[in-house]
């Protein structure tokens, strides 16, 4: 009975838990007092909540004091813990600005390409619609599989009246293709005329798709009327300063019959789009030949799409399948062979507009675009270096750990426990990582410029984003965990016995996972430079290699279309020059920027039986060969006054081969006209030797926005002088502008150049780095042995001996690092190759001097140590013996 009347136990428990001093005693013989007779009058159950409340109303003020006296000790616990961390950082400095210089690049080099991985992902996800955005292009799955972006003129039109899924549709020409690309420009009431870049045909729809905000005019009717033209604000800030330009004149090409009139202003394109144009040239009211917009013939049109809220894009890509039907009719109409490839393999297919900057590789496009395989590449090397980092930081607090066994030995004697060492190493680490990453924000934005150099881009520290500074914070405690996680639980695993006996191994004993982290540091390093070696290798393969027709000592005189009909005059004007050896006219050129003419060519005769082959139509005159060095192989070249070449054609070996030529001299081909060949010109590059040399013809034109010159002197400023003088009696209101062809070639490698240098900087960090790590184990190594060194040495030991004994342990691991990089660094750079249809074979040699530069550098790195330790007196370190 007297067990049913006593109030819960563990209540009662739970309050001498709290309260152990004598008023508490009394306090709970007061409320087991008034628990009883509150059984009598409110019954047990009641009783028993009463008294609950009664214990927690009495222990809150405790429980609040045992609270805030918790939280005093753990802020002097870790106080005292970064005490300890400042006191052990400042008694070994050169430890200490190893662990954090090394921490520090790895960690800004890291931050680098983590702002330029989120740079690169940004791209055309500025729209608020962006989901709803697509770029159209074409596949093909067999014959012949390929992807392009070009369509016939009548193909958005089509798309837009036949599904009621599609809100906007527009066109956009981004090729160099009668006024787009590059024109002169001038306001119509100026002679003066200023060559830009950056000029596109547009549908007005254009501007509501990829809202493009208006600084003047309105988005949608800036480009509804025929002959106006949008221009961003940096041309209007340019041409038409402090004022609103709309409705103003501009001249193109210094012809009155190309006056656009400006429909309004756009705000320049973000960086991070993936279109970048100054103008739009409307493509209202336009037809650039009869019935052009009506006609299937032509491809030269981009489609951009905007669809419905809700439309799924998969089911909408099958739908359009729908529309062959109009291209089969045509083939059928024409009586094109091809009609059943395209009803086979043919098809359409839509690309998210955020996707096109990073997956366009494999389609046919002429707008720059990156790789996301580039970003997976640079994520993974950004990787690496940090662990290269981290690993420097285990590598160094492990060994160092002789040092710490005294002082883990005594706090564990005077009753610390396991958990609060690691608490403190872990502190020291996070500590490490907060000012590692404070240097590496200074190197961030001393270094940042350099990469945007390097890289092509323009990328800016984000310090005012309200995520950067927790993110660096959070990073920073992150990596120091992760970094720490290690030592603190390596350190704190001593034992006490063990300390004291002396048992505790001292410096590079069992040292095998140290061994095996300097390893994968160099490792990591040797693939890097490696991957520099092979990259410069095929940098200078494409720049050297013979591609077919001669670029040194050519001059590129740009806008010469202005001179009209005083073209010909201008070009025997130069050849009368000394320097001048000779001159062409033309707008075609084996060199990025310039005109390109796909065509379809048949037998002649055969474009109702066989299917065609694709061949580019460049026009040029009858120097056109001699002048770009190129070399016939059978045949003749064309002639300046034989009235028959007006219809003669001259093709390139490729060519020959498509056809199946045996003797291709007097045969007839045919695309919208016959034409005879009378020439085969030897195959020369014409584009990025990541593509092979495709079918080529040249046709009789004599004219072009371009005069090539070649040279007959090394004098180069007496023959511009000379050019220059000849330009002013022509066009005195207009500066001569040129470019050298082979300038022009290596640009077009420019990206190569840029990998091979980024690749070249990370492998420099990278070897920094593990070097730095390496020079801290030898002179820890070096202090540990240097009563063993000085006991050799008065037994007679040379200097070799010592040097020998010292480094042939690192020099292992280095050479272990190399045959372990050799099959990873083949594999990563042939997979990197295999994006050219012309380029080098990996030999041997780049392993071998990838090899020797890796022992060098760690011999360099050690033997300073090394060398030292040998040549100390033995008496300084034996005195105490």
């Amino acid at each position: 009975m007297l067990e049913n009347n006593t109030p819960p136990r563990w209540a009662i428990r739970f309050f001498e838990w709290f309260c152990n001093d004598h008023l508490s005693e009394a306090v709970l013989g007061d409320l087991l007092h008034l628990y009883d007779r509150r059984i009598n009058t409110v019954g047990k159950w009641k009783a028993d909540i009463l008294f609950v409340w009664n214990v927690v109303q009495f222990i809150q003020p405790f429980a609040l004091r045992k609270k805030n006296m918790s939280n005093l000790n753990n802020l002097t616990m870790y106080k005292n813990y970064f005490k300890v961390a400042l006191r052990n950082m400042s008694a070994q400095k050169m430890y200490t600005a190893i662990k954090i210089g090394g921490f520090a690049l790895g960690l800004a080099t890291c931050i680098v390409i983590a702002l330029f991985i989120r740079h690169e992902l940004s791209y055309d996800n500025h729209y608020k619609n962006v989901n709803d955005i697509y770029r159209v292009y074409n596949e093909q799955t067999a014959p012949e599989a390929g992807k392009w972006t070009a369509f016939p003129a009548p193909f958005v039109p089509l798309l837009k009246s036949s599904f009621p899924e599609v809100e906007l549709a527009a066109r956009l020409i981004p090729y160099s293709w009668f006024n787009a690309g590059t024109n002169l420009v001038r306001k119509d009431d100026q002679v003066e005329n200023t060559y830009e870049e950056g000029f596109a045909y547009a549908d007005p729809e254009l501007l509501e798709i990829l809202e493009i905000p208006m600084v003047y005019g309105n988005r949608s009717s800036a480009l509804s009327q025929p002959s106006t033209i949008v221009i961003s604000k940096k041309k209007a800030d340019k041409y038409f300063p402090g004022e609103d330009p709309t409705g103003k004149i501009i001249v193109l090409n210094d012809d009155k019959k190309i006056s656009l009139t400006i429909g309004g202003v756009m705000e320049d394109f973000k960086p991070t789009s993936h279109l970048q144009f100054d103008f739009f040239i409307t493509l209202s009211g336009k037809e650039f030949w009869q019935g052009e917009q009506t006609s299937w013939c032509c491809w030269n049109y981009n489609p951009y799409i905007k669809l419905r809220a809700g439309t799924d894009p998969v089911e909408f890509e099958k739908k359009m399948l729908s529309l062959k039907k109009v291209y089969i009719e045509y083939l059928i109409k024409e009586k094109n062979q091809s009609v059943d490839d395209v009803r086979k393999y043919y098809g359409f297919r839509l690309q998210p507009v955020k996707d096109v900057h990073l997956y366009s590789d494999g389609i046919g496009d002429i707008i720059p675009h990156g790789d996301i395989r580039y970003i997976w590449m640079f994520g993974g090397i950004a990787i690496f270096i940090l662990a290269l980092a981290c690993i420097n930081f285990v590598n160094l607090s492990t060994a160092k750990s002789a040092n710490r066994a005294k002082e883990v030995g005594l706090r564990k004697v005077v009753g610390s426990h396991r958990s609060s060492l690691v608490n403190q190493f872990l502190s020291e680490s996070i500590l490490y990582s907060i000012v590692s990453f404070l240097l590496a924000l200074g190197i961030l934005s001393i270094g940042l410029p350099y990469f945007n150099q390097l890289a092509g881009k323009v990328i800016d520290v984000p310090w005012k984003e309200w995520w950067f500074l927790p993110g660096v914070i959070g990073a920073s405690i992150i990596v120091g965990l992760v970094a720490g996680l290690y030592p603190s639980f390596y350190l704190s695993a001593f034992k006490p016995i063990d300390v004291l006996k002396g048992s505790v191994a001292r410096g590079m004993k069992n040292s095998r996972l140290r061994s095996v982290m300097v390893v994968f540091q160099f490792t990591t390093s040797i693939v890097l430079i490696i991957g520099t070696f092979v990259i410069y290798q095929q940098m200078n393969y494409i720049l050297t290699k013979k591609i077919g027709y001669d670029k040194e000592q050519v001059i590129m005189v740009q806008g010469v279309n202005t001179l009209g009909d005083q073209q010909r005059t201008f070009k025997d004007e130069l050849l009368r020059l000394a320097s001048v050896q000779n001159v062409t006219l033309t707008q075609y050129f084996p060199v990025a920027g310039t005109k390109r003419d796909m065509n379809q060519f048949w037998r002649d005769g055969k474009s109702q039986e066989e299917k065609s082959n694709g061949a580019q139509v460049w026009y040029v005159d009858e120097d056109y060969i001699n002048t770009m060095g190129m070399k016939l192989v059978a045949g003749r070249n064309f002639q300046k006054d034989l009235a028959s070449d007006s219809s003669a054609i001259i093709i390139n070996q490729s060519m020959v081969k498509v056809f199946g030529f045996k003797q291709p001299l007097g045969e007839r081909i045919m695309n919208w006209r016959t034409w005879t060949v009378i020439g085969v010109v030897e195959d020369f590059h014409f584009e990025n030797m990541k593509d092979k040399i495709e079918p080529l013809c040249f046709v009789r034109g004599g004219w072009g926005n371009i005069a090539a010159i070649k040279l007959k002197t090394h004098k180069m400023e007496d023959a511009i002088q000379s050019i220059t003088e000849v330009w002013k009696k022509f066009l005195p209101h207009q500066t001569i502008r040129y470019t050298f062809l082979d300038e022009s070639y290596a640009r077009m490698y420019d990206d190569v150049r840029r990998t091979g240098n980024i690749f070249a900087s990370f492998a420099i960090l990278a070897i920094i780095v593990a070097c730095l790590g390496l020079f801290a184990l030898s002179a820890f190594m070096v202090e540990q042995r240097n009563k063993e060194i000085s006991i050799r040495l008065v037994l007679g030991a040379s200097l070799q001996n010592i040097f020998r004994l010292l480094t042939d342990q690192f020099i292992k691991l280095v050479l272990i690092s190399f045959l372990l990089s050799i099959p990873l660094a083949w594999y990563v750079m042939q997979r990197w190759l295999e994006d050219y249809e012309y380029k080098i074979e990996i030999g041997w040699q780049v392993f071998v001097v990838a090899g020797i530069v890796s022992v060098l550098i760690a011999l360099l790195t050690v033997s300073y140590q090394s060398i030292r330790a040998a040549l100390a007196n033995p008496a300084n370190n034996l005195r105490s013996e």
